[in-house]
């Protein structure tokens, strides 16, 4: 029989990522630590399972656990990590980095199983370097990972965000307002442009864009008026900001009453959908398998309806932009 892998460990890291993998980062734990028979080319590999708490902080300090299926029993359903999570500056260093794989290779770590982003895949690419096996899978809530259809928490934190501006556009158009709604995710627009098209809005502005002109929003705000509309929804994402600031100035140039309300880290939180349950899940199965076939420097991607997985040195190198048909469709159905 080989030798059993001594640890399959999700590791977490960055306030960021972390956040934005809390819809489900449960889901992903789930298959990591319910792998304790794996049949591979007709020989039975024996997984044994760690958890590192509060991410490459956690590792570099030793706060390493023992974790049994036992431990993620029925935490597919919560928002959050287990394992905490925390900034970690010394990652960014060689120094750090060296003495991360040290650590690793101190407890036996065999497998590193890492959920984030490009800061965290980065990390996990240095790692491997050292010769730490690492597999990454995609979890934020920004959905700018440029191999992935898809990322872990996002489809969570899209539906709380529309959700949310469901209610916000009921009291808006009550008291007949401009609404100005601010979405998270930092330098990518996506969730500001699927809550846009999913919430009707009459303007997305997005990062990616460049064509965003106040004083053309505050025109066709009074041309919107003046044909008889109530209220007025402006999805702003994170990267444009300014919200509350944005808000003044409207009011004043087009005397329509505009308040701005920033949704802020409930994105990042609550019961995870169906969808991310499972890919979460199947993604997470997938990284363990990887590693089970001597597979090391990945990153998992869903691509075309199928789980795929790259190499982590093409993953980082690849750009990502935001579909223009998309982003043409949102504002033909605004007009």
């Amino acid at each position: 029989m080989k030798q059993p892998f001594r640890a399959i460990i999700p590791l977490l890291f960055s306030v960021a990522l972390l956040l934005s993998l809390t819809t489900t980062a449960s889901a992903a734990f789930s298959d990591f630590t319910d792998v304790k028979g794996h049949w591979a080319e007709g020989t039975l590999h024996q997984a044994y399972d760690d958890g590192i708490l509060k991410g490459y902080d956690g590792l570099l300090n030793e706060e390493i656990i023992d974790m049994t299926a036992k431990d993620v029993s029925d935490i597919i359903g919560r928002g959050g990590t287990i394992l905490y999570t925390a900034r970690c500056a010394e990652m960014r260093t060689e120094e750090g980095q060296k003495k991360a794989a040290d650590i690793c290779r101190k407890h036996g770590i065999d497998g590193l199983v890492v959920i984030g982003g490009d800061g965290s895949f980065k990390g996990a690419q240095k790692l491997s370097d050292f010769g730490v096996n690492t597999i990454g899978l995609p979890g934020t809530i920004d959905l700018d990972i440029a191999c992935t259809e898809y990322t872990i928490g996002f489809d969570t934190a899209v539906n709380t965000a529309m959700e949310a501006i469901d209610k916000v556009r009921d009291t808006s158009t009550s008291h007949e307002r401009c609404s100005i709604i601010e979405v998270m995710g930092r330098d990518a627009g996506y969730l500001a442009l699927w809550c846009g098209i999913a919430n009707g809005a009459e303007k997305i502005l997005l990062p990616e864009e460049h064509d965003y002109d106040e004083a053309k929003i505050i025109a066709d705000i009074k041309e919107s008026r003046k044909r008889g509309k109530k209220h007025y929804i402006i999805i702003n994402a994170e990267g444009i900001g300014d919200s509350m600031n944005m808000a003044k100035r409207i009011e004043k140039e087009t005397g329509m009453e505009t308040r701005a309300t920033i949704l802020g880290h409930m994105q990042r939180g609550g019961s995870p959908t169906a969808k991310d349950r499972v890919y979460a899940s199947i993604m997470g199965s997938l990284a363990v398998d990887l590693l089970l076939e001597g597979k090391t420097n990945r990153v998992v991607g869903y691509k075309h309806g199928e789980y795929i997985d790259f190499d982590i040195n093409e993953a980082l190198a690849m750009q990502k932009g935001i579909p223009e048909y998309q982003y043409d469709i949102a504002k033909q159905l605004a007009i």
